[in-house]
Formats: C-alpha cells, sequence, structure tokens
C-alpha cells in the first residue's frame, strides 16, 4: 500500500493540515472551540467505521449525518467561514492580485496624519477621554462605515478630540479612517468573544480585538478609566503605550505615504 503514497499525497496531507490548523487558530479566538473538537472527533469516527472497518450499517447512519452535516456546519461557523475567507484574501501572496488593480497610493496614510493622530491621543489620555479610532488596510470595512455617521472630513488633531468629547453624540462609537480622510464616527464594531481578554479591557478594547480578528485593520484605543493608550493588531493588544510607541508602531505597521520633496 506504501507504494502507491506518492509526492502528491504528502502535499494533499500537508494541506488539509494547515487548513485545519488556520480554522482552529480561528474558532478557538471566536469561542466554538469546544465544537470544532467535537465536529474533529466525529470526522475521525466516520472515517474509521466508513473507510477503516468498513461497518456496513453504522457507517450508512454515520453517511446520513453527513450529507446534512455540511449545511448544519455553515450556520453554525458562518461567521468563522467568513473569518477565514477574510484571513486567506489578506494573505501577501493573494494581497499581490489585488493590488494589480488597485492604486499604488491607495490605502497610504501620510507623515502629517499620523503625527495628527498621535497628538490626538496623547491629549485625549492625558483628560481620560475614551477613544476608538479603526485604521483601514487592505480589507475595505464599508459594512462597518455604513453602521455611523459618514464624514469623509479631513484629519485633524482637533476634529478627532472634538468627536470624542464626552456627551457629544458620537463619542460612543469607532471612528473609521481610510486613506487620509476620516470616514465615518459612531461606528459598531462587532465584538470579540475570546474568553481570555483581562477583566480589566472593556467594550472598547473588545470591540477593537474584535475588528482586527475579522479583518486586517489596525485599531488604537484610549481607556476612559485609566487614560491609558492601546494598539490592536491581528487579534493582539499592546497595552498603555507611550505616544512615542504610538507612532512607531503606525509607521512600522502601517503604508505611510511620503511627502514629496
Amino acid at each position: 500500500m506504501l507504494e502507491y503514497f506518492g509526492i502528491k499525497d504528502i502535499i494533499d496531507i500537508l494541506l488539509v493540515a494547515v487548513v485545519m490548523y488556520q480554522l482552529y487558530r480561528i474558532v478557538s479566538k471566536s469561542g466554538t472551540g469546544a465544537i470544532f473538537n467535537g465536529v474533529l472527533a466525529f470526522m475521525i469516527l466516520w472515517i474509521l467505521v466508513s473507510q477503516v472497518l468498513q461497518m456496513r450499517l453504522m457507517g450508512a447512519i454515520l453517511d446520513k449525518f453527513v450529507d446534512i452535516g455540511l449545511i448544519v456546519l455553515i450556520i453554525i461557523f458562518q461567521d468563522e467561514i467568513r473569518r477565514f475567507l477574510m484571513t486567506l484574501g489578506s494573505n501577501r501572496t493573494f494581497r499581490f492580485f489585488a493590488r494589480i488593480f488597485k492604486s499604488k497610493e491607495q490605502g497610504n496614510l501620510s507623515e502629517t496624519v499620523i503625527t495628527s493622530l498621535v497628538l490626538a491621543c496623547m491629549n485625549m489620555a492625558k483628560t481620560y477621554t475614551g477613544a476608538l479610532i479603526v485604521i483601514e488596510q487592505e480589507i475595505k470595512l464599508g459594512q462597518y462605515v455604513d453602521t455611523g455617521e459618514v464624514l469623509d472630513a479631513d484629519i485633524s488633531t482637533r476634529l478627532i478630540e472634538n468627536i470624542f468629547f464626552k456627551n457629544t453624540p458620537l463619542h460612543d462609537g469607532a471612528m473609521i479612517i481610510s486613506g487620509n480622510k476620516i470616514k465615518a464616527a459612531g461606528c459598531i464594531l462587532p465584538i470579540s468573544q475570546n474568553q481570555d481578554i483581562p477583566k480589566a479591557f472593556g467594550l472598547r478594547h473588545r470591540a477593537a480585538l474584535g475588528i482586527s480578528q475579522e479583518t486586517d485593520a489596525k485599531a488604537i484605543v484610549i481607556s476612559e478609566e485609566r487614560g491609558k493608550i492601546s494598539f490592536v493588531s491581528q487579534g493582539k493588544i499592546q497595552a498603555n503605550i507611550t505616544p512615542e510607541k504610538l507612532q512607531e508602531l503606525l509607521t512600522k505597521t502601517i503604508k505611510v505615504k511620503k511627502k514629496k520633496a
């Protein structure tokens, strides 16, 4: 039997292993890891009964479950499947093809914009003003922009501070930045269901984690209770950072459009 086990079979097994690992990473962050483990256990049992032991009666019963199981799994894991496809689409290899149809400067932030962002965050942290700022990357955030008030305004330190000033209509939602514009404010974001998030982090941090898990967007959170700055990327929080560190992170992780000489 081993003589028929060729290089194509090895590649097949490796691809399945990679897909299963990526799916497990996604569902473990969303709190559905136990369901995923149950599905995996059922698949192993089905293969053993139907393919290895060739038990006809039991195999026929399990086959019926498998026939309808795909539809059930799509319903149960619809958010995870969507997140997986977004992760796949944001992969560098696949983004290469998307860039062919994009303007090279699309999505870039200018150095002036980054400076305005950092200064606004520093001022809001000093005054314990809560804020949540999301910076769009390759994956478009149009569905989240539509949940808030569309502004399409130029970015300035004073405007950011005014939007998040306490008791103003838009201060509770998220601000979404696309390119060098404040696209919208007061936006509603998905909340992360990760149970490992420290209790010290509030709803803004969970929303920042949620959007960074579902898309490649970056997020900045200002804690209203502690007056601290956090930077969120790829489902990870860097908490209690200085304005200098924020400037460094923004410059490193976000495309910066250089000023023309």
